[in-house]
Order: structure tokens, then C-alpha cells, then sequence
């Protein structure tokens, strides 16, 4: 098959080409995942967890070329591409933390670590990562270091052995960190790059005992037809929202909301994707909102003051420009952007800063992921119309709630099913996840299958505290 060119999606210069692998490349990695698996799965822990803290060392040492170069591949903005290698050598450190004794144990196997903001979990299941595992990793293109560590790290340190395919749009930077550990014992690591066709021979394959997928629902739901008693971990998106009551402090508010939706330019699977805001304010919300986007930088993500870069590739932003179509043909009121557009003269994949109020309930927004720069508002007469319209959603959850009152938002949702976090924007140093998914990020952590969290309010502040890492990227330093 040929070779499967990578490109950088803003500038769209040839950056690399990886195999498109088939039925052979999988075999022989699969094979070497198996051959490795006894003597790894002998080494005490206290050795794997020396090697894994070793992988940290030499990921930070290569922090800036690191960074660089997933920018590049991915269109991430540089400060974002270095928050994602700065995680990623955290949870391979974190590993240093883990209870030997479990790890030594034949069955569920926990580190013994804390993701920042993230509660603990409740009774562990029964299957988590196993000695004797071969573990096949899928990472999505949005997060692929950070959901790959996350995977590599809870398999590894419970003595699996991995084969991990790493996405087709921007393998580069997972490939450069699986070099970093030439250290390890040949077979404890090994990749297969190419599409769809690689992904379920892997998923397939009858020496793969475990699947770790992070992304789509769909390709999510491909790959479970594919699975027969095999243990699963699944991480796919979500319909998640924000609802504004007429109390919030939009002064805060706003800024939570734009860089929890546009970071990485809205292509964070994880983050809350609709806001419900209460009709006597949605005017000033949605003007707010414009001023503040509208002054945005998108350009290069690879310049430090660039918010947001682009697209991950032509058919996303055609998917986006799709979207928003139909949800203006439904009713809604086109507030900012709308289009695919070349900022600074560049060729590649972006898209607009958009925001559509007026949504109708039931529309695009609140049925579909949008993964691109698109914040969308639904005026409701209160927090009860809110939550009753999220609860139709397709796939409801949980919700981000900004209110004056937290002590009586938080009665008033309590008994009501799903999760909610009130005045609570979220962490970023919990991983892909952007403080979005704690029972996923402290599964990762933890060497547990993810869990569905429990119902009711997991985080509440008293007022919005504002974060260091909002945008505008100029203020910060990578």
C-alpha cells in the first residue's frame, strides 16, 4: 500500500510519510508484543516503575522539539502542544507512586496517585490491566500523545505489553517518544501506524486481550463489533453543557467558556459542547462572548501569541462548515464567523471563530459532536428548562453551571440525575481530558477500567476562579 504523507495542516508543507500498515506489519508487531510479554511480565515492579520514570526524564528532556513538532503535525498551539508533553511525562512519573504489592497481584493492579481535581473512584471493577496482557492502544488524532500516555502508562506498569496504532493524521511526535524509549526491552512497545484497516486487523487480532480506543462514538461502536472476550476501554465523546443562570458573573464566566470550547480549536472531545443560557441574559452573554472571541489570534500555531490554529485536515473543515449550515437553515442567528477562511494568507485548514445564537432546542448542536471553533447558545427561561433540554440531548451527561448561588444551585440539582460541576471551569493538567472526564483520567492513572461517575454534584466553587491557562496565549509562557 503506499505510504500515508503527513502534512502540516496550516501550512500544508510536507512534513513526513508513514507505512499504511496491513495483515503482516500487525502480525509481526503483535508477535513481538508476545515474545516480550513473560520476561516483562516477571520484572518486579519496582523495575518497570524505574524504567517508566526513566521514559519521564528523557520526555522532558525533549520537551521543546517535542512540542514543536506536535504543534506542527497537529495544529495545536505551541503552549497547548507543551501542556501535552508536560502531562504525558507527568504520568509516566506518576507511575513511581504505585502500590507494588497490587501491581505484584494478579488482579487489578492501582498506582496509588491523584489526577489534579480529580475525586476518587468508587470500588474497583474487576478487570482492569493484567500480567499476561497484550494491550492494543488506539489514539485520536485531537490528543494522540496524551491519550496514548495515559493508556501506555496504567498497561505498562501493570506488565502488559502494548501494540499501539497511532492515527494517520499526526503519528510523528508518538513515533519520536517511542524512540525515546529504545531503553526498554525490545517488544514491551511496539506501533503500527495507517487507518481504519490497521486499527480493526489490531483489534481483531486473536493474541490481543485488551483494547484501549480514546475517540469517535462511532468508530467507538465499529470497534466493538470487532471485539470478542477481549477486555475494552472506551473513551468516545460526549454532548456535554454549559447552562449560564442570569446571576453568573459573565465577566468569568466568558473566558471559562470560550477556552474550555475553542482549545485546540474545538477539537477536545471531552469538553462541554452547548451552552443553555437564561433568556434575560443570553443578549449580553452572546455580546460578550463576541468581543471576546472576535479578539482571538488564530494564525500559525507554532508562533507563542497564536490562540488557535487550524483544522486537522480539509474533510474536518468541511464537516464543521456542514454543521453550522444546518444549524443556521434551522433557525439559529449567526453571531461570529460562519466559514473556512486563510488567516495571514495561509493555505491551510481553518476555520472561523464562530458563535450561533438562538439555537433551536433539538438542532445540530445539541444532537452532534462539532469538533471546530463553534460556541452555540439555546435561550431557556430558567435552570430547570435548562437541565429538562439537556436531558433530551442525544447522549446527555453532565453540566458546567455558572451561577451567583452555588449553595442553592447545587440543592436544586442534586436529586436530579447526572453530574454537575457548579462554577467549576476545570483543569488542563488532567490530561486530554481537560478536567472534563476525572473517572476516565484517574482510570488511566490508576490501571482501572474507566467508570461511569456517580451521579451528582462532583465540583462546587463558590465563585469562578479565573486560570492561567485562558487565552489570550500571549500572557502565558510555554
Amino acid at each position: 500500500m503506499p505510504p500515508i504523507h503527513i502534512k502540516n495542516p496550516a501550512t500544508l508543507a510536507a512534513l513526513d510519510t508513514v507505512p499504511d500498515c496491513g495483515a503482516e506489519d500487525v502480525e509481526r508487531a503483535v508477535r513481538a508484543a508476545a515474545a516480550a510479554q513473560p520476561a516483562w511480565g516477571e520484572m518486579p515492579a519496582a523495575e518497570r516503575v524505574a524504567l517508566l520514570r526513566e521514559m519521564a526524564r528523557r520526555v522532558r528532556a525533549r520537551r521543546a522539539s517535542l512540542a514543536l513538532s506536535l504543534s506542527r503535525e497537529s495544529g495545536k498551539p505551541l503552549c497547548e502542544a507543551c501542556d501535552c508533553i508536560d502531562a504525558a511525562a507527568d504520568m509516566f512519573e506518576r507511575c513511581g507512586g504505585v502500590d507494588r504489592s497490587r501491581v505484584e497481584a494478579p488482579g487489578v493492579e492501582a498506582p496509588d496517585v491523584e489526577a489534579p481535581g480529580v475525586a476518587a473512584p468508587g470500588p474497583a471493577p474487576a478487570a482492569g490491566p493484567r500480567r499476561g496482557d497484550i494491550t492494543a492502544v488506539i489514539t485520536p488524532y485531537n490528543f494522540p500523545v496524551l491519550a496514548f500516555a495515559a493508556s501506555a502508562v496504567s498497561a505498562l506498569a501493570a506488565s502488559a505489553t502494548l501494540v499501539f496504532k497511532a492515527p494517520p493524521q499526526d503519528p510523528l511526535t508518538l513515533l519520536e517518544i517511542v524512540r525515546l524509549g529504545d531503553f526498554l526491552p525490545t517488544g514491551v512497545i511496539n506501533v503500527v501506524t495507517g487507518g481504519a484497516e490497521s486499527a480493526e486487523l489490531l483489534v481483531a487480532h486473536p493474541q490481543v486481550s485488551r483494547v484501549s480506543f480514546t475517540g469517535s462514538s462511532a468508530v467507538a461502536r465499529r470497534l466493538q463489533a470487532l471485539v470478542r472476550g477481549k477486555s475494552l476501554d472506551l473513551e468516545s465523546g460526549s454532548l456535554d453543557v454549559f447552562i449560564v443562570c442570569k446571576d453568573a458573573d459573565l465577566e468569568r464566566a466568558v473566558p471559562a467558556i470560550a477556552w474550555s470550547r475553542l482549545m485546540n480549536a474545538g477539537q477536545t472531545c471531552a469538553s462541554p459542547r452547548h451552552i443553555y443560557v437564561e433568556r434575560t441574559i443570553a443578549a449580553e452573554l452572546a455580546d460578550r462572548m463576541h468581543q471576546y472571541v472576535g479578539f482571538l489570534d488564530v494564525d500559525d500555531p507554532a508562533k507563542p501569541p497564536t490562540d488557535l490554529g487550524p483544522l486537522i485536515s480539509v474533510e474536518a473543515a468541511q464537516r464543521v462548515e456542514d454543521q453550522v449550515g444546518r444549524t443556521l437553515r434551522a433557525g439559529a442567528r449567526l453571531i461570529l464567523g460562519g466559514r473556512r477562511f486563510r488567516p495571514s494568507g495561509l493555505p491551510g485548514h481553518f476555520f472561523q471563530p464562530t458563535i450561533l445564537g438562538n439555537v433551536p432546542a433539538g438542532s445540530v448542536p445539541t444532537r452532534e459532536e462539532i469538533l471546530g471553533p463553534v460556541i452555540t447558545m439555546t435561550p431557556v427561561t430558567d435552570l430547570g428548562h435548562a437541565l429538562e433540554l439537556a436531558g433530551h440531548a442525544a447522549a446527555p451527561a453532565r453540566a458546567w453551571i455558572y451561577t451567583g448561588d452555588p449553595d442553592a444551585t447545587a440543592r436544586d440539582v442534586q436529586a436530579r440525575g447526572g453530574t454537575f460541576f457548579v462554577n467549576d471551569p476545570g483543569d488542563p493538567k488532567a490530561g486530554p481530558f481537560g478536567g472534563l472526564r476525572p473517572g476516565r483520567v484517574l482510570a488511566a492513572l490508576a490501571a482501572l477500567p474507566a467508570q461511569n461517575p456517580v451521579s451528582g454534584i462532583a465540583r462546587t466553587a463558590a465563585a469562578i476562579e479565573p486560570k492561567p491557562w485562558w487565552f489570550p496565549y500571549l500572557e502565558r509562557r510555554s
